[in-house]
Parts: C-alpha cells; structure tokens; sequence
C-alpha cells in the first residue's frame, strides 16, 4: 500500500493513471498527451508498474500499458475502511466543539452550572460484587476510569468514607510520559456500601491549580438476571466560569468511560464462556 500510494502521489504519474483509466495507450501516444519527454514518461510507467497499478505489453515496436483496477479497487476500499472509522471519531469531536461553544456562551459568572446534572446507565454482564471491585480497585479503575483518548498516570483511590481520590491522566498515546499532563482531578469518598452504592466527590483542576468545579457522584448497583444494573448521577456544583471546556466533555468523555466498562465484562462473559465449552 506504501509503494502503491506514493506511486500515485506524483502528478505526473496521476495524469498516466488518468489517461490510462480511458483506455490502454502506448508510451509515444501517453508522451504527446501528457505533454512529457519521453524518459520521464518511462520512468514514471515503469514506477506505476512496480507499484501494480500498471501492466504493459510489448505489440511491436510499441510498448502498451494499460491500467489494473484491482489496485485502485483496493486503495479505494481502505481508504472507504478509514472515512467510515473517521465518521464516528470526527461525529464526537464535532460534538464536544458544539458543547464547547455552548458552554462557554453559558459561562458568565461564577456558579452558572451549579446544580446541573447527568445521568448514566449501563447494564453489565457481570455479578455485583465483581462490578464493585472495578469501582473502587484502583488496578482495575485504571482499565476504564478515562475517555478513549486518554490513560491514567497516577491513581489514588481510598475505598472508604473520606478516603482520597488523585486522578491524573496522560494522552493514552504517551507510552513513555513525555509530554505533558492532559489533567488532574482530586476528590474524597462519601458512602461506601459494598455492592450496592458508592459515592464521591472529584473536581478537576484548572492550569492554575484550583478547582474547575466539584462533582457529585452516586453510582447505584442492582443485580439483575443476566449481570448488573449501574446507575449514575453526576451533580455539579462549586462551578467557575473557567469550568465550561470541563463540563462540555462530561456527557461523552465519562459515557465512553462507562462503555469501556461495559466492554471489560463482556470480554470477560465471552472468555469464561469459551472455557465452559472447551
């Protein structure tokens, strides 16, 4: 695919490819129509044929090439492959920039957010007591405590009441921790009540280092026939006008936390039921 995309990348070789698509020509015919010398021409016929877009045969005294599609039917399939897995991806940052523009109309004086709540719910395919460890263990909040685009660097998360909470994340594609921190959170623990319902209060930090805001979270287990029930509410209050860009990514930075979790315990349900049929 390298060579077959760099091969295409020179206009001169595109305007061949163009004039090959119409039909197969020979050098001395694609010389007058791409208005080259004739060794550029050659060079640039043979660079397509080593790339395989290309085939020519030799009738004569005249070499004839003629375009293959199958190239071209594959660069576009991929390409087609990419714009499909970019939609979803560029759907949810269009979304954060509308929320982002919102939010920021919105934010004119200290405390406009307060009050403001989300919801969340999601079914898990695994008992109450194991959702629970994946809750409160920082080794597995760690798997699934951040949005898609980002991991966690550092971690504090003391299961009881007053308990401390750091929560520091890094872009999930900072392997080595070079660059800089993407955010900090600090918190402290409410309710602990062992498979049923836990609740916690975490605020972002700003650059400067005070809070952006203080969230309210109350994350309620049901057990149900297939797994478990998590219900979260998600309260702000302490909001400050430079809280907006935070606010504006609750919605889908924390809803794709939550999805990860669910996925944690599908992967889970399918490994265990492998095993029970090998």
């Amino acid at each position: 695919m390298d060579a077959l995309l760099a091969a295409l990348a020179d206009p001169a070789r595109w305007r061949l490819v163009s004039l090959l698509a119409e039909r197969p020509r020979s050098v001395g015919v694609l010389v007058q129509l791409a208005g080259a010398r004739q060794p550029q021409t050659t060079k640039h016929l043979q660079t397509l044929e080593r790339a395989g877009v290309v085939t020519s045969r030799r009738t004569g005294q005249r070499r004839v090439y003629a375009l293959r599609p199958t190239a071209l039917r594959d660069l576009a399939a991929v390409l087609g492959r990419l714009a499909d897995q970019a939609d979803a991806a560029r759907e949810t940052f269009d979304r954060y920039g509308l929320g982002v523009q919102a939010e920021r109309l919105a934010a004119k004086e200290p405390g406009w957010a307060d009050g403001r709540s989300f919801r969340f719910h999601r079914s898990l395919a695994g008992r109450p007591e194991d959702v629970w460890r994946h809750l409160t263990d920082a080794s597995l909040l760690a798997r699934w405590w951040t949005p898609d685009d980002l991991r966690l660097s550092k971690l504090v998360f003391e299961a009881r009441p007053g308990g401390r909470i750091i929560h520091e994340y890094r872009d999930a594609e900072d392997a080595d921790g070079s660059d800089l921190v993407a955010g900090r959170a600090e918190g402290v623990v409410d309710e602990v009540h062992a498979g049923e319902r836990l609740t916690y209060r975490l605020s972002p930090l700003l650059p400067g280092g005070g809070p952006a805001f203080t969230s309210h979270l109350d994350l309620g287990l049901r057990p149900t026939e297939t797994g478990t029930d998590l219900d979260v509410v998600f309260r702000i209050t302490d909001s400050t006008i430079d809280s907006a860009d935070f606010i504006a990514g609750i919605e889908v930075g924390f809803g794709q936390s939550l999805d990860k979790l669910v996925a944690t315990f599908a992967v889970e349900a399918q490994e265990t039921e492998t095993r029970s049929t090998e």
